[in-house]
């Protein structure tokens, strides 16, 4: 079934929910999409306020355990991607284990992508912590750029966070 369009009236969309929380590195929103996840931002000076949606207290409690070292990992349903590429890329971004880092290129090389699409779908990652886009760095180990908080700043926080409570594997690559 379809919905018929007229002209000179909008189409009304109701509003995301959303859940804002407290943590280290500033409050986070999150705003889910039906069942899935579609957002996380790394905001500054928010009201803290907790959505009544099974999936974002389900989120909101996931973030809290990452924060507190005790989750590594997140079982959450997130907004598809658009492309079948980008579903690659983010994928991609998702297999680099907690605790470790690899560089634009090599993450690239292993895609059969380019460094250029990796730091495209870095920047553009709706989904910071939970599509760890910050286990991402420029050659030669440089931290790099960040679009999320307070850019570098919680990018060096983040991984710093990874490296006390996590385990490093032997063949980290840089």
């Amino acid at each position: 079934m379809s919905i018929a369009r007229l002209p000179g009236i909008p189409i009304i969309m109701y509003a995301r929910e959303q859940t804002i929380i407290a943590t280290p590195i500033g409050t986070i929103r999150l705003v889910a999409a039906g069942d899935a996840l579609e957002s996380v931002t790394i905001e500054r000076d928010r009201t803290v306020s907790r959505g009544t949606s099974t999936l974002l207290q389900a989120a909101s409690r996931q973030i809290d355990q990452w924060f507190a070292g005790e989750r590594q990992l997140f079982d959450l349903p997130l907004v598809p991607i658009a492309s079948p590429r980008g579903a690659v890329l983010r994928a991609g971004i998702m297999a680099i284990s907690y605790g470790n880092m690899l560089s634009y290129g090599a993450l690239a090389r292993s895609l059969n992508s380019s460094p250029r699409a990796i730091g495209q779908a870095c920047a553009r990652n709706p989904l910071p912590i939970i599509v760890p886009c910050h286990r991402v760095l420029a050659a030669g180990g440089i931290l790099g750029a960040y679009s999320g908080g307070e850019g570098p700043a919680t990018k060096a926080w983040l991984l710093a966070h990874e490296q006390r409570y996590g385990a490093v594997d032997a063949e980290r690559l840089i």
